[in-house]
């Protein structure tokens, strides 16, 4: 029985090696994808055409869609960020989500709102009542639309769908500043292929630590805490990096609710988002994967690695860790939902290798990886495994993640150097290596949290985040 008991643990941790080999060689395999690319769109930087489809009368209109629930701190700046981008034509969309605070009594001293009479189509279904509708005297393209909340970001998003007048629909997170041209380069694939394109996704970054005047980035900077700092290394890794790779070979599941631009159309021949999905940004793209595919029409769905939009990340390690918990709980409900898809032929790279490796790598990895590691001290510790085996799996698991994290800060170094200080690179080199010691592991425990909330079928409510707000100058008057 012993020996069967040593033979198991020592099986299984050799599993677990081949499993973060496997893992961080996809990761590289990703970012080395998204390196090409990056030195290809750097060369074309400076023939992007953004001039050329900002005075095109054909560049299609788009609807900025900003859920808002409790965002006083910094709602005000944000619109007025959004209503200075750089389009021919575009409305603003708030969904005033039953606020608790008096986010919307800043918006209506900010922009002289006044109610007007509204009917709201009910394209999509949405669950929360339109109370009322609002738009600035002054004519800005901006409407407000109040509304009963119900707790789901996702049908604040819905009625935002059903409010907007646009053939594009933006969707923003009200924590988020847009640089001023990024609207135009989100929609540039959309003017590139009207025919096929259908979703784009745009970069992510931590505006926390970053100063704010007037709606723009002034003075990026890396955040004060290592817990945001590690989120800046993982946006670039997985967020950015990453997706700019699945971009490239066709298999992009998750446009980001916090800055995704979509065909109106498409998305109400799908039924619009899921309700009951934590989600939804995934649920979404996955429908329109599924549909298109199924009633085989040509699409495309793109990253584009220029635009950008700054929003705000959790600032503690207790609120990033009933984010990631939800995150966890909705790639969960994603995959529940499509399962039919996973490893289906008839759904291309999407069904035979994207699904896959997001059951088998992202929802199951912290099982693997807290199991695993349970199992390799064990051995150590009983001496079934020697120390050459220790030495091995901490190469793979950690120092081959770290390098990885490395890579990423040097690609966005050498594409988009948002960081110009030697100071918040060498915080960013530091985060890299924490990010695996120590952060991973806890990061792993709060994905399983999440994973066994949502099979137990768990209640999982949206939560909120605290907002800091953005930093401004501080001789700058608000």
């Amino acid at each position: 029985m012993a020996h069967l008991v040593r033979q198991a643990i020592i099986d299984f941790d050799w599993f677990v090696l081949g499993y973060f080999v496997v893992l961080n060689t996809i990761y590289l395999a990703l970012v080395a994808i998204a390196a090409v690319a990056m030195a290809r769109a750097v060369g074309r930087a400076a023939f992007s055409g953004y001039d050329d489809i900002f005075a095109n009368p054909l560049t299609p209109s788009v609807s900025i869609l900003v859920p808002a629930y409790n965002e006083a701190s910094e709602i005000v700046e944000s619109v007025r960020a959004m209503l200075g981008l750089r389009y021919p034509e575009f409305e603003v969309v708030v969904i005033e989500d039953g606020s608790t605070d008096d986010t919307f009594a800043r918006l209506a001293e900010a922009f002289d709102l006044v109610q007007v009479p509204r009917v709201i189509p009910p394209l999509v279904r949405a669950m929360g009542e339109v109370l009322s509708v609002h738009m600035p005297r002054g004519g800005e393209p901006l409407v407000v639309v109040r509304k009963v909340n119900t707790s789901r970001r996702s049908d604040a998003l819905a009625v935002g769908v059903n409010a907007s007048r646009h053939s594009l629909i933006c969707m923003v997170d009200a924590d988020s500043i847009l640089e001023e041209g990024a609207l135009l380069g989100v929609a540039k694939p959309f003017v590139d292929d009207p025919e096929r394109v259908v979703a784009v996704g745009g970069v992510l970054r931590a505006i926390n630590g970053t100063t704010v005047d007037g709606g723009r980035i002034v003075d990026a900077r890396m955040p004060k805490t290592w817990v945001e700092r590690i989120q800046v290394i993982e946006y670039l890794r997985a967020f950015f990096l990453g997706r700019v790779g699945w971009s490239r070979m066709k298999g992009l599941l998750i446009v980001s609710g916090a800055f995704g631009l979509f065909r109106r159309d498409v998305v109400i021949e799908v039924g619009g988002l899921n309700l009951e999905s934590l989600g939804e940004d995934a649920e979404l793209v996955s429908c329109i994967h599924q549909h298109l595919r199924e009633t085989k029409q040509p699409y495309r769905v793109v990253f584009a690695s220029e635009p950008v939009c700054w929003t705000e990340v959790p600032p503690t390690a207790r609120i990033l860790a009933r984010q990631r918990r939800r995150w966890s709980y909705g790639l969960a409900q994603v995959l529940w939902n499509h399962r039919r898809m996973i490893g289906n032929p008839r759904y291309g790279l999407i069904g035979l290798l994207v699904l896959p490796y997001y059951l088998l790598f992202e929802l199951l990895g912290p099982v693997v990886e807290l199991v695993g590691l349970a199992a390799v001290i064990t051995g150590l510790a009983l001496g079934y495994l020697n120390v050459q085996f220790g030495l091995l799996f901490a190469t793979v698991s950690v120092a081959y993640s770290v390098f990885l994290s490395v890579a990423a800060l040097t690609v966005e170094e050498f594409s988009a150097r948002r960081y110009r200080r030697w100071s918040d690179l060498r915080a960013g080199l530091v985060a890299a290596v924490l990010e695996n010691i120590g952060f991973r592991q806890l990061h792993a425990w709060w994905r399983l949290r999440g994973l066994v909330a949502a099979i137990l079928r768990r209640p999982a409510p949206w939560g909120a985040m605290p907002r800091a707000g953005f930093i401004t100058p501080p001789d700058v008057p608000r």
